[in-house]
């Protein structure tokens, strides 16, 4: 019976990374060893970048309802805790979606807190 030596699998292997590696730089792109190398940096990157983005788009998120609260003459910090006590069950996107769009529900929703505060 005959060796199998696997070539085929090799083959398609080398592709499938050589193929994520289009686009690369100089021989990160050519050469099997470096693309691989390469190909698995980038998916670390990737993979740290899509944790940092959901950090990144809370941040943001807060200082905007920070800055809507400010004018309103109130502190982020008591009026998430306002929130809370008045049971009001928006998250900090909606929040400050809400502060951007439409500055009289925003004093509203302000109005409530400091009430309950």
């Amino acid at each position: 019976m005959a060796r199998v030596k696997g070539a085929l699998a090799t083959r398609k292997r080398r592709k499938k990374i050589l193929k994520l590696a289009k686009g690369y730089w100089g021989a990160k792109s050519k050469h099997f060893k470096m693309a691989k190398e390469a190909v698995m940096k980038s998916g670390n990157y990737a993979y740290i970048g899509r944790r940092q983005k959901k950090r990144d788009f809370r941040r943001l998120w807060i200082t905007r309802i920070s800055a809507a609260c400010r004018l309103n003459g109130i502190t982020y910090s008591v009026f998430i805790n306002g929130l809370k006590k008045a049971n009001i069950n928006l998250n900090r996107k909606m929040l400050s979606e809400i502060a951007i769009a439409d500055e009289n529900a925003f004093k509203e929703i302000v109005n409530k807190v400091k009430s309950v505060l």
